[in-house]
């Protein structure tokens, strides 16, 4: 189905492997593609309930964009750069896909996510790495800014001075120090991390899809919005998941006292 990425459904489980691994899985325009209608496609598939986004091989999530391809594609006439339409048909629709899909999306980051590769890993719901995994902001190195979302994850994720230091320094920043500041949501031992996102998966496999899928949403209004909007958002969406089978279930279980079984729905 896809030229530069592996799309699997495994049970109610969608895995995205970028897989472009000779380039250290770069972001080719024909990959960026390939990750906005992988990630539709699967938020579309009544079946899937849960996403992992990674990379193949274990040397990299992804180094960031294919300065080759992506260069010769933004030159303009005048041997200038046009990047800000190469963002807005390529890299925004990616980011904001998976923003939009009502399923969390889990990004397990096996090897370095430096520049457009960082804002891809940081778009996802749930962030497991490898210890020796390193997250780097390093667009200033090439004397621009960072793009694909980065501006908005960082300073909400580590604030904005912490924000304002990877930015503009380009530094690396390990799985262990990732964690230890907000940036991932754990880092682990290379070893264990298949492990550590299997444990992730199974909970939100068998998790209330619906209801997971709405918080997403409002969630991610809430950060630029104010109390009384949220408080309306929160009865509206309420009021949606309170005719789902899955409430039913989940409350007809804790009357009975018995573990829930959630379809999704």
């Amino acid at each position: 189905m896809y030229d530069n990425l592996l799309y699997n459904i495994t049970d109610t489980v969608c895995r995205i492997t970028l897989n472009r691994p000779q380039v250290y899985n770069a972001l080719s325009p024909g990959l960026i593609r390939d990750i906005t209608a992988a990630i539709e496609a699967a938020g579309a598939d009544e079946q899937v309930r849960v996403i992992v986004l990674t990379g193949a091989g274990d040397k990299a999530f992804s180094s960031g964009a294919d300065l080759k391809e992506g260069v010769t594609n933004a030159a303009s006439s005048g041997g200038q750069l046009a990047l800000g339409d190469a963002l807005r048909t390529t890299y925004n629709p990616m980011i904001q896909a998976i923003r939009n899909v009502a399923k969390p999306v889990i990004g397990r980051i096996n090897g370095v996510a430096a520049g457009a590769g960082c804002s891809l890993a940081l778009a996802c719901d749930v962030v497991l790495c490898a210890d020796e995994a390193y997250f780097s902001q390093i667009f200033v190195n090439i004397g621009l800014m960072p793009d694909a979302g980065s501006t908005f994850f960082l300073p909400r994720l580590i604030g904005p001075q912490r924000a304002f230091e990877l930015c503009s320094t380009g530094r690396r920043v390990y799985g262990p120090e990732a964690a230890q500041i907000g940036l991932v949501s754990r880092s682990v031992a290379a070893t264990e991390l298949d492990s550590a996102v299997d444990t992730v998966v199974a909970y939100y496999a068998s998790a209330p899809t619906l209801a997971i899928g709405l918080m997403k949403k409002v969630l991610d209004q809430s950060v630029y919005s104010d109390l009384a909007h949220q408080l309306e958002q929160e009865a509206d969406n309420q009021d949606t998941l309170g005719r789902s089978a899955d409430a039913a279930e989940g409350i007809g279980s804790f009357l009975m006292k018995r573990k829930p079984n959630f379809s999704g729905k």
